[in-house]
């Protein structure tokens, strides 16, 4: 069947952004005759004869063609080989006028392959498949048939199926109408422009020119109109045998390591063909970036991504280097819920709540109710392995339905309420539970906002609200059909039970995994560390640590406070909850903390008695100044304050008191004490000028086991292997004991040197007159200048040059400070009210020493942009 003109294949015009003119050469190939492509081979100019260790074949899809892959190729290492292609009728390849269709262009590939010797009889090296587009279907179609040679296969934006129940995509579907197709892909490069268009942000004009220079002209072109008609959507299509196979063929695959690179933003290839493909190769890691489009590899470091793995592979067969003391905590652990189902903790309360009716539920009462909700998630579907996703304030509710989840082998998604809407709903994207559960606000939003799961209500809906919340059910009527699970046990030791967010104070909010063992881990840590005893109770002024108690076997509560906003912590209220359950422990962030001293003349004296119980102040999030902790203890008398350091990665990783504090003074950021048991510590130097400063990486039995679908963050922050990079500068000091400096992103690079935030602010927060400083670098890398933005303790009403004698206070302590501005507030996240937005500080200074406006300073920090 003819489609088009014939043309001989050749070879692409110079100058073409990024692409080396060396890679290109014509590969004659016998198929049906002699065809000629059009291919880029990284070796073909090599002057040596080394073979390469391996090769990776590069596949595109409709409508690119080699150039696609030039940031890759570019980027190879010296011992990889990188070959891609130009279909026949597509690129600089070979017009042939033929139809070929998904079944041709696998033998094509194949043909091609044999003349170049990466597959047939003789050929030897190792294979790695790199597939775009229609591209995947190809490339996988071709490897089926060559698996004695597929060392991995690697996926960007594509499909091999399409899901039942679900349309094609709009965009496929308005180009396969008879009055549209033609004219979009032939007559106009409407096809092309459309493609390029999904790029964020929108691609260079040489990088567009470079996309459409083989199809600057109609009679180039047919083959994109035939590619979109070969897309077997309607019964009985001629490649969708094929497709299915293929599609089928996914299951022999189970040893073949795979990666999936994708953007989230493309509306051809969705998420909806991200999941199909995870369940097709369980085994595959993904990396996931939330903003790239279709042209996932020009809006996002796929390079970087793919060659990374590349690189890992080998790696990857090596046992993994976890701590000694792994496999012992392993054999100590046997599940999160031993609390719960603790015969001599029976009769304990477990739970007091401080709003509403001021409900509170002993552990036997918490244990029948996580047995009879897990039997309602059983009736419902719930099934071991599937994401639960949870919003549901602290409190009875949410502790019994988060352990049902663990208790039917389930993994509860923790989306932090701090988070803004859009960050929500790019957690729960990622995530993509199969359920949520959550209260009825948390329903009208999540259908609103879309948000993946069958919904679940903690309240029975009337007829009205159930329309229009939309939900599959509710937990009355769950619990009410549960099923009997006593005697049911369910896997929980490997298996994922929690995923938690990042605060998105210092980038985009992360997804972080844990499993049963380590949180247990993490619980046995705790318990140790502060010598937690069963008649110890716990109040909770944030919301993450509500759970701890329960995990700990002791009472717990929360202040009858918005968790979402730690700031908003009034003393009166604290000290009512601790009253109520005789706590011994109070954990609070410094932003709560801070609260509790202004408003601290508040608090009924009839309560003194609970406070003088109080033993342990925790507080974590950012750093605590020793004033503040000294202030602290004029309502907690008796009560020894600890800063315990870590992040959601890991946590704890150090701990110090604030009798510690007192006795060690000053040093170069904040000390947080000695590395708590069985974590270890290192600094890799990042200047050469200063080898004991650099950053903290952790190793610990109860760190995370990676980021969620983001692969490639998940191996750069684990380098050495079985590490976690902290993110946080600091140093070790002649004792071991750690102090930290600040973030990576937030070093000050000046020509004295690399310099940590941390000490200088808190030099210049222990002056008078100051509240909170943040310390930022303006200008250039290496010649940056220091620049000091305070939060004066009586506020500003807008934003302004600092008084003269608070200037010369500030250089007396650094007199490398250039700047001092006074704003009527520093911009903190919203989950601990407490970490300062240096980036956003340091840009609004940067601007106003150019000579812009004293604008304002945003309350709230952003989040970063989003990286690899």
């Amino acid at each position: 069947m003819t489609v088009g003109p014939t043309q001989p294949a050749r070879l692409p015009p110079a100058g073409l952004d990024g692409m080396d003119p060396s890679w290109s050469r014509l590969v004659e190939v016998e198929l049906d005759t002699t065809r000629t492509f059009h291919v880029l081979d990284t070796f073909a100019a090599r002057e040596d004869a080394v073979e390469p260790d391996l090769t990776v074949l590069c596949v595109h899809g409709n409508p690119s063609w080699s150039f696609l892959w030039r940031d890759f190729l570019a980027q190879l290492p010296a011992n990889v080989r990188g070959v891609a292609l130009d279909h026949l009728d597509m690129g600089f390849s070979e017009r042939t006028g033929t139809l070929r269709r998904l079944g041709d262009r696998v033998d094509d590939l194949r043909g091609l392959t044999d003349a170049l010797g990466l597959s047939g009889p003789l050929a030897t090296t190792p294979i790695v498949t790199l597939a775009h587009d229609w591209g995947g279907p190809i490339s996988l179609g071709w490897a089926q048939q060559h698996r004695e040679q597929l060392r991995g296969v690697i996926l960007t934006n594509t499909a091999v199926h399409q899901p039942e129940g679900a349309p094609a995509p709009r965009v496929i579907r308005a180009t396969r109408t008879k009055t549209a197709l033609r004219r979009a892909t032939v007559d106009t490069t409407a096809f092309i422009n459309g493609a390029i268009q999904m790029s964020k942000p929108r691609l260079t004009a040489s990088v567009r020119k470079g996309f459409v220079a083989p199809y600057t002209s109609a009679d180039r072109r047919a083959a994109i109109e035939t590619f979109v008609q070969d897309i077997p959507l309607e019964a009985g299509h001629p490649s969708a045998r094929v497709l299915d196979d293929i599609a089928a063929g996914l299951t022999e695959f189970a040893e073949i390591p795979a990666l999936l690179l994708w953007g989230a933003s493309d509306p051809v290839f969705s998420d909806l063909y991200l999941h199909d493909l995870e369940s097709r190769l369980p085994h595959a890691e993904v990396h996931r970036w939330a903003r790239a489009g279709h042209f996932v590899t020009e809006d996002a470091d796929v390079a970087g991504a793919a060659i990374d793995w590349i690189t890992a592979l080998d790696a990857a067969e090596v046992p993994s280097a976890e701590p000694a003391h792994a496999a012992e905590s392993a054999e100590r652990v046997t599940s999160l819920l031993t609390a719960v189902y603790d015969d001599v903790l029976a009769d304990t309360t477990a739970i007091v709540e401080m709003s509403g009716d001021g409900a509170q539920i002993s552990y036997r009462e918490l244990a029948e109710r996580v047995t009879e909700t897990a039997g309602g998630l059983v009736s419902l579907g719930v099934e071991p392995g599937d994401r639960v996703a949870l919003m549901i304030p602290p409190g009875i509710e949410m502790v019994s339905v988060l352990f049902a989840i663990w208790r039917v082998g389930a993994s509860a998604v923790l989306v932090d309420g701090a988070l803004k809407p859009k960050q929500m709903t790019a957690a729960l994207a990622s995530t993509y539970p199969k359920y949520l559960i959550g209260i009825p606000k948390a329903m009208a939003a999540a259908r609103a906002l879309r948000w993946p799961g069958l919904r679940v209500s903690t309240e029975k809906p009337t007829g009205l609200q159930r329309r229009l919340l939309d939900t599959t059910s509710d937990l009355p009527t769950l619990r009410s059909s549960a099923v009997d699970i006593t005697n049911v046990a369910y896997p929980l030791e490997s298996t994922e039970a929690a995923v938690v967010f990042t605060s998105g104070s210092t980038g985009p909010s992360k997804g972080v995994r844990y499993s049963h063992q380590r949180l247990a881990t993490q619980r046995m840590l705790i318990h140790s560390l502060y010598g937690i005893e069963p008649d110890d109770g716990l109040v909770a002024a944030f919301a993450p640590f509500a759970l701890y108690g329960p995990l700990l076997g002791i009472t717990s509560t929360v202040p009858d406070m918005d968790v979402s906003r730690p700031g908003s912590l009034e003393a009166s209220k604290l000290a009512e909850a601790v009253d109520a359950i005789s706590a011994r422990l109070v954990f609070a962030s410094p932003a709560a903390l801070e609260r509790l001293v202004e408003t601290r003349d508040e608090i009924d004296p009839s309560f003194q008695p609970a406070l003088d119980g109080v033993e342990t102040i925790l507080s974590a999030g950012a750093p605590v100044r020793p004033s503040l902790l000294e202030a602290v203890k004029t309502v907690f008398p008796n009560a020894e304050a600890h800063t315990p350091y870590g992040m959601t990665e890991v946590l704890p990783v150090a701990s110090i008191s604030l009798s510690e504090l007192n006795d060690i003074g000053r040093g170069n950021g904040v000390c947080v004490g000695f590395p708590v048991k069985n974590v270890e510590v290192a600094i890799d130097p990042i200047d050469q000028s200063n080898l004991d400063f650099g950053e903290i990486r952790v190793r610990a039995p109860h760190q995370y086991l990676g980021y969620d679908r983001l692969w490639h963050t998940s191996n750069r922050a684990a380098q050495p292997h079985g590490w976690h990079r902290t993110g946080d500068v600091g140093e070790l000091d002649a004792e071991g004991r750690l102090w930290v400096g600040g973030r990576m992103q937030h070093i000050v690079w000046s020509e004295h040197g690399p310099i940590g935030p941390v000490a200088l602010e808190k030099a210049v927060e222990n002056l008078d007159g100051v509240a909170s400083a943040a310390v930022v670098g303006v200008g250039p890398k290496g010649i940056q200048q220091l620049v000091v933005v305070v939060e004066s303790s009586i506020r500003a009403k807008k934003p302004e040059l600092a008084s003269l004698s608070l200037i010369d206070a500030v250089r007396e302590v650094s007199p490398h400070v250039v700047a001092v501005f006074d704003v009527p507030k520093l911009p903190v996240d919203r989950r601990h009210n407490s970490k300062i937005d240096r980036t956003a500080v340091a840009e609004w200074a940067d601007a106003l020493l150019r000579g812009g406006p004293m604008t304002a300073l945003a309350k709230e920090a952003s989040s970063a942009k989003e990286t690899s």
